[in-house]
């Protein structure tokens, strides 16, 4: 299943316990699964933590969202999957 990166923003308000996360519009790279992101990052390793269950993703059906830790912040990945 192919997967899009998402540039999104983080919405103030929660829905139902979970944090909102709107598309801004612009997309990134599309690899051809998600896993093959994550492989590159854990070749580089980057440790990643999926936080899909925390979060709702605003228009978008089937998405996934990944947390890792770069020069002392932290850095979210939004997929689209499709």
């Amino acid at each position: 299943m192919p997967a899009t990166v998402l540039f999104v923003t983080a919405a103030s308000a929660k829905v139902a316990g979970l944090e909102l996360l709107t598309p801004t519009g612009e997309q990134g790279l599309v690899y051809p699964h998600v896993q093959d992101w994550i492989t590159s990052q854990l070749k580089n390793k980057m440790p990643v933590k999926d936080i899909s269950a925390s979060v709702l993703v605003k228009g978008i059906k089937q998405w996934s969202v990944f947390e890792q830790k770069k020069a002392g912040k932290i850095i979210r990945t939004v997929f689209k999957i499709t």
